[in-house]
């Protein structure tokens, strides 16, 4: 058997089977902070008399508007999860972009972690479990159940599809010797 004659499997080609972002229970807070700050704003800028008083009070509010609502919706906005039938990518960052990747061949067991807060909205910790003393964790998710289910499944298919390429390699090592490089 030469090297010409051996044909690779053709792999199917990778599909996005889901894209997450974290529940959007933690805008509920951001929110809340945005309607009060510009009804309180609209008060003091009411009840002030002088136009220095009143840019201060709008400035303020914007300050406070800007870090306690804007940036923790961009947080939100720029953190998410995309699942594919081969991996797992996660990307987050407002200035500075983290992406982390996971083959779902090296995953061995897919647990949901809930906190009471998290159940009472549905939500849950995805952690992806690597055999390294770090799991992979997807945080917050909707339908935790639903994502562990199809991770699962994920797993499994590539697991033995991986398994089925080392065995047709093992094949064609065992038959013939091949020299490379040959005078």
């Amino acid at each position: 058997m030469t090297p010409e004659s051996v044909v690779p499997a053709a792999q199917p080609p990778e599909r996005v089977v889901a894209r997450l972002r974290r529940h959007a229970r933690v805008l509920i807070l951001p929110s809340i902070l945005l309607i009060a700050v510009a009804g309180a704003a609209a008060y003091g800028a009411s009840i002030v008399r002088e136009a220095w008083q009143v840019l201060a009070v709008i400035g303020g509010a914007l300050l406070i508007v800007l870090l306690g609502s804007f940036l923790p919706f961009l947080a939100w906005l720029t953190r998410r999860t995309t699942i594919t039938t081969r991996r797992v990518i996660g990307r987050s960052g407002v200035w500075v972009r983290v992406r982390q990747e996971m083959l779902l061949s090296r995953g061995r067991d897919v647990t949901v972690r809930r906190t009471w807060g998290q159940g009472a909205f549905g939500s849950g910790d995805v952690q992806i479990d690597t055999g390294h003393e770090k799991p992979f964790v997807l945080k917050d998710v909707p339908k935790p159940a639903l994502v562990q289910g199809a991770l699962q499944e994920l797993m499994g298919e590539e697991q033995s599809r991986v398994a089925e390429r080392r065995r047709a390699e093992q094949t064609m090592l065992d038959g013939d010797t091949v020299a490379w490089g040959g005078r």
